[in-house]
C-alpha cells in the first residue's frame, strides 16, 4: 500500500486489514491517521460500518465508554436484523470478551481467583521447568524456529495445565485458535473456519462429558461445577468460557514472547544493554509491549447509543474498533514513540486493553514473558537472526500483530 494509496483509500474494508502487506505498512499508516484522520472509515461487510480509533487518548476514553456494548444483543432489538454469525459461532460466543456488565462482571468473577498474583507466582517453577525443557530440545541444533519451537508451546502447555486438557491436543488448539481470530470475510475461508469451529464445539463436548465423569482440581471442573448449579453459568457460557481461556491463555504471550525477540534482535544496542542489565527485563516487556503490541486491533463494540466524535456522528449500530498498536505509538503520549527503549519511564501502554475489558491474563503474560527472554538470553548469549531481517514476515491477521516465523543461530 504506497502512500498515493493510503491517500485515495476512502474506507478500509476487513480484508485489508487482515492482509500482510497493511501489517508491513501500519505504522505509517496510523502515523498519518494520528494526524488527519483519527477516525477513520471501515466497512465491515455484514457488520456493517465501522470506525477505525488510532488516538490514545480517544481509545482511553472509548474502552469506558458505556455507550459501547460488547454484547450486540443489548444493542439491536429483537425486531431488527442481527449480523450474520457462522453456523457454529454461536456456542463459542457466550463468554466475558463478549459480555457487558452485569453478566461481565459474573463470567469474570467464576474464573479470576485462578489469575491473582499468588496463584501466578505459584506457576513460576513450573514456567521455568517448561522454558528450559523446551531449550534442550532445540540447543544441541544451535538453530531454532522460536514461533513454533519455544513462544508457542510454553504458554500453550502452561494455560493447558491450569485448565486439566490434555497436551497431545496443543496443535488442535493452535489451528482452531487461528480460525477464531481470523475475521476474514472470503467466503472459502469463513466456510474452512465454520468446519474448524465445529471441530471445537465438538472437541469441548467431548471434554465436558468426561470432566463431568472424572472431575479434578483444574479450572474446567470448577467452571463445570458453576455450570451444575445452574445459577452461574449456562451450558453455551461454560463452552465459550473453556475456549476463550484457551485461545487468549496463549495467543497474546505468544506473540509477546516473539515479538519481544524480534525488537531485541534488530536493536542491538537494546540487545546488548538487556544482556548487561537483566534488572531491566521488567522495564523492557512494557516497551515490548508497546512497541509490537500483541493485540493490534481490539474486538468490535457496538454503538448503542449515537454521540459525536472529532465532529463526526457515531449512529446507533456502527461499529467501534480500536488499534491499540496505534494508540501505543502515538507521540503525544509517549516521546519518540517509533524508537525501542527498554528504560522507557512512565510507559502508558495499553496493550492489555483498559477499563472493564482489561486482560484477565495480563500477569500471568508477564510472567511467562519474563522467564521465556530471561531463560532465551541467559542460555543462548549469542542468539541471532538466521537470515535476512527483509526475510521475517508479519502474518496477515486482523486482530493480532504475529510474525510467521522467528528463525534464530546461536
Amino acid at each position: 500500500m504506497s502512500s498515493k494509496e493510503k491517500k485515495s483509500v476512502t474506507i478500509l474494508t476487513e480484508s485489508q486489514l487482515s492482509s500482510r502487506a497493511f501489517k508491513d505498512e501500519a505504522y505509517e499508516f496510523y502515523k498519518e491517521l494520528r494526524k488527519s484522520q483519527p477516525l477513520y472509515p471501515l466497512s465491515l461487510g455484514a457488520l456493517g460500518k465501522g470506525w477505525l480509533i488510532s488516538r490514545y487518548d480517544d481509545a482511553i476514553h472509548l474502552l469506558k465508554n458505556e455507550k459501547l456494548k460488547k454484547n450486540y444483543e443489548n444493542v439491536f432489538t429483537t425486531k431488527e436484523k442481527r449480523p450474520a454469525l457462522l453456523k457454529n459461532e454461536e456456542s463459542l460466543t457466550k463468554h466475558m470478551l463478549n459480555s457487558d456488565p452485569p453478566d461481565h462482571n459474573r463470567l469474570r468473577t467464576l474464573v479470576q481467583k485462578a489469575f491473582t498474583h499468588r496463584m501466578i507466582l505459584q506457576l513460576e517453577d513450573k514456567i521455568q521447568h517448561i522454558a528450559d525443557s523446551l531449550l534442550d530440545k532445540v540447543q544441541p541444533n544451535k538453530l531454532m524456529n522460536l514461533v513454533d519451537d519455544y513462544a508457542f508451546p510454553l504458554p500453550i502447555i502452561v494455560i493447558s495445565e491450569m485448565l486439566g486438557i490434555p497436551l497431545e491436543d496443543r496443535q488442535k488448539f493452535r489451528v482452531w485458535s487461528q480460525a477464531i481470530i481470523d475475521f476474514s470475510d472470503v467466503p472459502e475461508r469463513l466456510q474452512e473456519n465454520d468446519h474448524l469451529l465445529g471441530e471445537f464445539v465438538e472437541y469441548l463436548e467431548s471434554l465436558v462429558r468426561k470432566k463431568r465423569r472424572e472431575p479434578a482440581g483444574d479450572l474446567i471442573s470448577a467452571l463445570i461445577q458453576a455450570e451444575s448449579e445452574g445459577t452461574q453459568l449456562s451450558t453455551e457460557e461454560l463452552y465459550s468460557m473453556i475456549m476463550l481461556l484457551i485461545v487468549a491463555g496463549h495467543e497474546t504471550t505468544v506473540n509477546l514472547i516473539t515479538n519481544m525477540t524480534y525488537a531485541l534482535m534488530c536493536h542491538g544496542d537494546q540487545f546488548e544493554k538487556l544482556r548487561q542489565q537483566p534488572d531491566l527485563m521488567n522495564s523492557a516487556i512494557e516497551e515490548a509491549l508497546r512497541f509490537h503490541s500483541p493485540v493490534e486491533l481490539t474486538t468490535i463494540r457496538w454503538t448503542a447509543e449515537p454521540f459525536m466524535l472529532h465532529g463526526q456522528e457515531i449512529k446507533r449500530k456502527d461499529v467501534i474498533i480500536i488499534s491499540l498498536a496505534s494508540a501505543n505509538r502515538d507521540e503525544k503520549i509517549f516521546p519518540n514513540a517509533d524508537i525501542f527503549d527498554i528504560e522507557r519511564k512512565n510507559n502508558r501502554h495499553i496493550a492489555f486493553g483498559h477499563g472493564n475489558h482489561f486482560c484477565l491474563g495480563a500477569q500471568l503474560a508477564r510472567l511467562e514473558a519474563k522467564i521465556a527472554i530471561s531463560t532465551l538470553l541467559r542460555r543462548c548469549p549469542n542468539i541471532q537472526l538466521k537470515g535476512e531481517k527483509e526475510q521475517i514476515k508479519w502474518k496477515g491477521n486482523f486482530l493480532m500483530r504475529a510474525l510467521e516465523e522467528l528463525p534464530l543461530s546461536f
